[in-house]
């Protein structure tokens, strides 16, 4: 007796031990209240009372929100009310901050031409060296161009750009006055014409109005800019190996001009500073490091180029002997002729792509 007395005061002591740990550790709020399976209210105990079954197998578990998040600014009420950006509606193509840019490019087409002003004066056609309006002509030319800018907002931003254009000359042959108001074709040696262009650029993101591209890869664009731009025109040598018959031998005295040929003007180059501006269209997409991508077309016009206005031209003279022949002069026939210009406007379409870094 005095054993089964001793085992029932220690199980007492144990239930009594582990209530009390579980009313500690899991504390219950009083005024709660449930049903169970059958529907009966089930009343949970206070802090102080007799613990109670409330597990229930079939209670749900809480729901789990799965599948596209709301769009931003819908009404949406789900998930808690909350609202959420979809990865899809974020802008990663945004411009922000400062940026530097580097272009390369290729023209496509350069339109302009070599128009000898003095050709309008009177007597300008006598000029040895005098050509028609001709073509300029091109080798494959480059353009290049560094910019630094900044974004005023999303969808604007300006910078300032230095654009070079190189790889365009005279053309390699014209048409020489032959002093009797027609012309004869001459060769051109030089006349490389190079650009120099510091403009003001303003670009537009037009995706507002096109919608996105590429599934929000390509972002379109427009361009203006203007500027001033200096052309240079290098020397250049216009040879005229026609012949020019003045007087017959046959009857010429001694010393008398009888003839012309070897013709050599030699045109002094110069710069002008003329005003330039630029429209371009493309399109931009994004690579790593926060590097940007503009393919683009581009029209430019950088004004007019024009020489110096200085021709010197040398020539050589035959003479007649008296007896019915002549011979080329011991001296050297050199004339100059100042405010002779030549020149012409210079345009080009290019196609290229620009790399900016943003800051």
């Amino acid at each position: 007796m005095k054993k089964v007395g001793f085992l029932a005061a220690l199980t007492g002591i144990l239930f009594g031990v582990h209530g009390t740990a579980d009313a500690a550790t899991y504390p219950v709020y009083t005024g709660y209240q449930g049903t169970n399976a059958a529907g009966q209210v089930v009343l949970l105990p206070t802090t102080g009372g007799t613990v109670m079954q409330t597990s229930n197998p079939n209670v749900a578990n809480p729901t789990r929100v799965t599948g596209a998040l709301p769009r931003v600014g819908s009404n949406t009420t789900t998930v808690a009310g909350r609202q959420y950006y979809q990865p899809t509606d974020f802008d990663r193509l945004a411009d922000s901050g400062l940026y530097v840019g580097l272009a390369v490019g290729y023209s496509a087409s350069v339109s302009g031409s070599v128009i000898s002003d003095y050709m309008d004066e009177e007597g300008g056609q006598f000029v040895p060296g005098a050509f028609q309006e001709a073509d300029f002509a091109t080798d494959t030319v480059i353009p290049l161009q560094l910019s630094v800018g900044a974004s005023i907002n999303n969808d604007l931003r300006i910078d300032f750009g230095y654009l070079r254009y190189s790889g365009i000359a005279y053309p390699s042959m014209v048409k020489s006055a032959d002093g009797i108001g027609g012309y004869v074709d001459a060769t051109v040696d030089g006349g490389a014409i190079t650009a120099n262009a510091t403009m003001l650029n303003l670009y537009y993101n037009i995706d507002s109005y096109t919608g996105y591209l590429a599934g929000g890869m390509l972002r379109p664009y427009i361009g203006i800019g203007a500027g001033i731009s200096l052309n240079t025109i290098a020397d250049y040598v216009v040879y005229d190996d026609t012949f020019y018959s003045e007087m017959e031998p046959s009857v010429a005295g001694p010393g008398d001009l009888t003839g012309i040929s070897d013709v050599y003007a030699y045109h002094n180059g110069g710069t002008s500073e003329q005003f330039a501006f630029m429209v371009e269209g493309g399109l931009t997409t994004e690579m790593d490091g926060g590097i940007k991508i503009d393919f683009f077309v581009r029209y430019t016009n950088l004004g007019k180029v024009r020489t110096s206005g200085s021709i010197i031209v040398s020539q050589t003279e035959w003479l007649g002997d008296g007896a019915g022949s002549e011979y080329p002069a011991p001296y050297d026939s050199v004339y100059h002729y100042t405010n002779w210009y030549e020149g012409g406007r210079l345009s080009m379409i290019d196609l290229g792509l620009r790399l900016r870094l943003q800051f």
